[in-house]
């Protein structure tokens, strides 16, 4: 199983801080971008095996995380 990237952490605390399941912000992702976008997918966010553009500002968006030093594409060292 693949590590878990800081933005993918991020991620799953404002899901808990919000009180919402990942599938809400799936459909969330979707409705904002139109494109394809799963469970696999968003592991694969969550892990910086993925980082499209497009996806990673919506849910930035939609769960209010700023950008920070550590990107979505790789583990801080």
């Amino acid at each position: 199983m693949a590590q878990l990237t800081a933005f993918g952490k991020d991620i799953g605390k404002r899901l808990i801080d919000l009180d919402k399941p990942q599938t809400w912000l799936i459909e969330e992702v979707r409705n904002r971008t139109g494109l394809y976008f799963d469970d696999s997918y968003m592991y694969k966010i969550k892990t910086g095996q993925l980082s499209t553009p497009k996806v990673v500002q919506a849910i930035r968006e939609i769960l209010e995380i700023q950008k920070c030093d550590h990107d979505s594409t790789g583990t801080v060292q």
